[in-house]
Order: structure tokens, then sequence, then C-alpha cells
């Protein structure tokens, strides 16, 4: 059995967090001491471990909850179980994209940065009129300037 200071450093999680996870009621068949204080198993540690992991991928306090009576309730609730989870795991991919277009734009930039100081660039701006006319623009960054890297979304992923 673990103390609630113990827990918080096996799950890599403030005080304050577990102790409202618990108030919430999202950790299940919590063992109390002689005192009332909470205390935790290897399968409460796994299971907030796993709660770690669903906060991450976007669940809010009442999906967790849901989630949580869903497995609560055995195996006869996989299917909702990984309806979902698909979607949780879908909207993580459409992030991870985001992110790589993010993580492009700004090395696009770095490496404009980087030319204009050692004059292998002329400076441009989308904010103010530099005089460099857009045929100057480099072909790696002119998509970027004017499109920007969130611009590729639709409406329906929105």
């Amino acid at each position: 059995m673990y103390t609630m200071k113990e827990a918080c450093k096996l799950v890599n999680m403030s005080y304050e967090t577990l102790k409202f996870y618990c108030k919430s009621g999202l950790i299940p068949n919590l063992h109390r001491d002689e005192r009332n204080r909470r205390l935790f198993d290897d399968r409460n540690i796994a299971w907030i471990n796993s709660l770690n992991c669903l906060r991450a991928c976007g669940m809010g306090i009442e999906e967790m909850r849901r989630y949580m009576e869903l497995c609560m309730e055995g195996e006869s609730t996989i299917p909702e179980r990984q309806r979902i989870l698909a979607e949780k795991r879908r909207i993580l991919v459409q992030r991870m994209e985001e992110i790589r277009r993010s993580i492009d734009y700004v090395d696009a930039k770095q490496t404009f940065y980087d030319d204009v100081l050692s004059g292998r660039a002329r400076y441009f701006s989308n904010l103010i009129d530099t005089g460099t006319p857009s045929s100057e623009i480099p072909e790696r960054l002119a998509a970027t300037f004017h499109t920007g890297p969130w611009t590729e979304r639709t409406a329906e992923e929105d």
C-alpha cells in the first residue's frame, strides 16, 4: 500500500490533482487506513497511470468518469470503450499533424532568418512592405508565408 505522497511520486502527479481525482470519484476501490487517510494499491497506481494517459489524450473529468464506469461494467463494454479510444486517437493524430506543420513552419522561418542574416536571401514580410518582389520569395517559404501551417484544416475538422 502507498500513501498519497508515495502514490504522487509513483504516478508523477501533484498531490492536489490526485486528491481532486479521488474526490471526483475517478479512483474506485480506494483503501483507507485507521485514520481514514487514502491508501493506494498497485491496481490503483496502474489505474491512475491510465488516467494520466486519458487526460493527455484530451479527456475531461466527465469523460474519464464515463470511461471508468464502462471499465467497471466489464467485458461487455469493450466495444464502447474502443469507440471512445478510436475517437481520441483520431484527434491525437490530427493534433500530431498540426504540430508537424507548425514545426515545419518554425524550421522554414529559422532557415529564412539564417539566410537573411548571412546575405543569402533578401528580407520580406507579410506585415510590412520591404520592397522585395514576390518572385524573390524562396519557393519553400511562399506557401508557408501565404497560408500558414494551420490553414490546411477544413471546417469539418473543427
